[in-house]
């Protein structure tokens, strides 16, 4: 176990848990940020408000997978789209991730455009084969010929009390491959901003939310009630600007660099926190533009350490011109190298939080 995680268990576990609840995350960033009208809206909300929004412009958008009509989806992200638009648009499905996915990728390649959901990614596991081999090759292998624009989606990496086999983090996993666009998003702006995005755009994207982020409420700005909001792919978000070390990371995690870097404004300590966004394509430009200014460099993710997000992003600063402005080595933050448990306590100890992020900002500043 690290140093960092070994201090953890310094710090009261009730502390630390309340700390990374969603309530804690929706205070924080209610705290941060401020609307026109003082309106909020939940993750949730802007992920249905996206797909609602995009099946009323074109007919030819429509959703599938399990429980998304008359249960209103797992998670409610489609609440009311059943009777808005019907049982042939809204489409519940069985329980076989493999043969759904196949009916969304044939229908895709014949000029619609499905939106895809799994329940978790984890369980898309059972259809990586309609998802890498048929959704993301076929464009290239038909030589143009065959499109196949269809979007992905649903909860990715770690929840609360889900275990070994529903917490992986997939974005190292979908962003290898060439055909796909991944996305992640944070918030609100994001969910719909690249929600929209992916369902508009003529290729097979992947869209890695997060169960945990479905209910925090972020302010409703103008721009996002707007129906033609649409955030670009390949281009991250500096979410707080800063000048003495920049954290990179994506998701949920966002919230914990956001609140890590109010810990070490408290000491002094100025960092600039990027939301990345989008995962392929990755914005290597506003990483490297930052750490131009800051010298330091921290990724930040739930996944495990080895070929994740931390390394792809340590190696290509290595490659660019940023490498020469490092004062110190790259850090990568990342889950531990274990299977998710299932105990509470060492949940907790798997994944990075705030606290974690804060110590080793610290130690690669070289700082007491």
């Amino acid at each position: 176990m690290s140093g960092a995680l070994k201090s953890l268990f310094k710090q009261p576990m009730a502390a630390r848990l309340a700390a990374r609840s969603p309530r804690a995350l929706a205070a924080a960033a209610a705290r941060r940020n401020s609307s026109v009208a003082g309106e909020s809206i939940t993750v949730r909300e802007a992920l249905n408000q996206a797909i609602d929004e995009e099946m009323e412009r074109d007919e030819s958008v429509w959703l599938l997978g399990e429980e998304v009509a008359q249960y209103n989806g797992a998670y409610k992200v489609s609440k009311g789209l059943l009777d808005k638009y019907g049982p042939k648009r809204v489409v519940d499905t069985p329980i076989t991730e493999m043969g759904f996915a196949g009916i969304a990728v044939g229908a895709a390649f014949h000029g619609t455009k499905p939106i895809c959901e799994f329940m978790t990614f984890n369980f898309a596991m059972q259809a990586i084969d309609q998802i890498i081999n048929s959704g993301a090759k076929t464009h290239y292998m038909s030589g143009g010929f065959a499109k196949c624009p269809i979007v992905f989606r649903g909860p990715n990496g770690a929840a609360a009390g889900v275990a070994a086999q529903h917490s992986q983090d997939y974005a190292s996993w979908y962003g290898q491959i060439p055909g796909l666009k991944v996305v992640s998003p944070y918030d609100a702006e994001d969910a719909k901003g690249l929600m929209k995005a992916a369902i508009r755009d003529p290729n097979p994207v992947v869209v890695l939310e997060n169960e945990l982020m479905y209910g925090v409420s972020f302010p409703l700005t103008s721009e996002l009630a707007n129906k033609d909001f649409v955030l670009p792919f390949g281009k991250a978000k500096v979410a707080r600007e800063g000048s003495d070390i920049t954290i990179a990371t994506y998701s949920r995690p966002v919230a914990f660099a956001l609140q890590a870097a109010e810990l070490l404004a408290k000491e002094g300590i100025s960092a600039e926190v990027i939301n990345l966004r989008s995962i392929r394509p990755l914005d290597l430009e506003t990483i490297v533009k930052s750490v131009k200014k800051t010298n330091h460099l921290i990724t930040v993710e739930q996944g495990f350490p080895k070929f994740g997000m931390g390394s792809e992003i340590s190696a290509q600063i290595m490659e660019s011109e940023a490498f020469d402005y490092l004062d110190a080595p790259v850090c990568r933050v990342t889950g531990a190298d274990v299977p998710m448990p299932y105990a509470q306590n060492l949940e907790a100890l798997a994944l990075p939080d705030a606290e974690v992020i804060y110590r080793q900002a610290k130690r690669v500043l070289n700082v007491e």
